[in-house]
């Protein structure tokens, strides 16, 4: 059922730390769309610089109520939707909350840490006929959408290879924070940052993986700080990923797409879209249309102007892909098949 734009959805921001503020800065250019009524934050400290936001954006800041259970309980018909952005392994009991009380939800990625809650969450889907959309930037950019179309369309011919990298000095960054707790986390680097690099390359794709060989190094963390993975995916096109979160102050990615009549160039958050066809001596930048982030995207999935470009089926992807990976690392680097 489509969802009426006539008045500005109202939500609840679940989390805010340092990622729910990148998406704030955004959200609050969209006050036409959007009316962001309660926060949900067990720290006075975050809260605190999420406020400070809303009041240099010449804004009243919205309340913190600091526990879940106590604030859907006491906006109970009053908020249309929730935006979660916390710990990977409160995702799975924080969305369920969520949709039985009614909300359609925006969760950042990865959408879960096991296949049995990415399960959980796609039955939650059918039970209470709610949204869930995850936020991975890639998939809900113009630019990842416009790769996909082009792909499977056939345009650029025969899918032969995918090849994607990303770097950051993620080992540092986010020392003493809970991505480093394997507990909270789920994984380290390849599970958070690369986690965009693993949803864009199998959205790319188009179908799963069958077959997958990985090694991690946690260089004397708790969780993996290098990987490299190897696949083929069902269709026999090949896939090989590299992540690297212990190099100099960066966070980047590349992700080229090699096929018999082009070559894509693009990066795992879809900033960015480059084509080179035969016969065209180098890659040239592709104009789509411009995007206010993950929160926009969702409102129109919502309102039904696009189809919805990351539903629960992603995060079951992706945590399937996840298991193989971790399952591989753990035997040396042994293929693992997944069924």
């Amino acid at each position: 059922m489509l969802k009426s734009a006539s008045r500005p959805v109202r939500i609840a921001f679940v989390g805010c730390g340092w990622m729910a503020l990148e998406h704030l800065d955004k959200m609050l250019l969209q006050q036409d769309t959007t009316a962001i009524q309660v926060v949900c934050d067990p720290s006075d400290e975050a809260y605190h610089i999420f406020a400070e936001h809303f009041r240099r954006a010449g804004l009243q800041p919205p309340p913190n109520e600091k526990d879940l259970d106590r604030l859907l309980h006491e906006y109970e018909g009053l908020l249309d939707a929730a935006f979660i952005v916390t710990p990977h392994a409160l995702h799975y009991e924080q969305t369920l909350a969520c949709m039985k009380a009614g909300l359609d939800v925006l969760l950042e990625k990865p959408m879960v840490i096991s296949a049995e809650e990415a399960l959980g969450l796609m039955r939650a889907c059918d039970l209470t006929g709610r949204l869930l959309v995850v936020a991975f930037q890639g998939s809900l950019s113009p630019q990842i959408r416009t790769a996909s179309r082009m792909l499977h369309s056939g345009e650029l011919g025969e899918l032969l290879n995918i090849a994607g990298v990303t770097w950051q000095n993620w080992k540092e960054e986010k020392r003493g924070t809970w991505r480093m707790d394997p507990v909270l986390a789920g994984g380290g680097f390849l599970f958070d940052t690369g986690a965009h690099l693993l949803n864009t390359t199998a959205d790319l794709a188009g179908e799963d993986f069958a077959e997958v060989a990985a090694w991690m190094d946690n260089r004397g963390a708790q969780v993996d700080i290098l990987a490299v993975v190897m696949g083929r995916l069902k269709s026999g096109v090949m896939v090989s990923l590299t992540a690297c979160g212990d190099t100099i102050p960066s966070c980047s990615s590349e992700i080229r797409v090699y096929c018999t009549g082009g070559i894509l160039r693009t990066d795992m958050w879809g900033e960015l879209l480059e084509l080179q066809r035969s016969g065209e001596k180098k890659l040239m930048p592709l104009k789509v249309a411009d995007s206010l982030g993950v929160w926009q995207q969702f409102l129109l999935v919502r309102e039904g102007k696009i189809k919805n470009p990351c539903p629960p089926e992603v995060g079951l992807r992706m945590a399937r892909l996840w298991d193989a990976i971790v399952e591989s690392s753990a035997r040396g680097g042994q293929m693992v098949h997944l069924s």
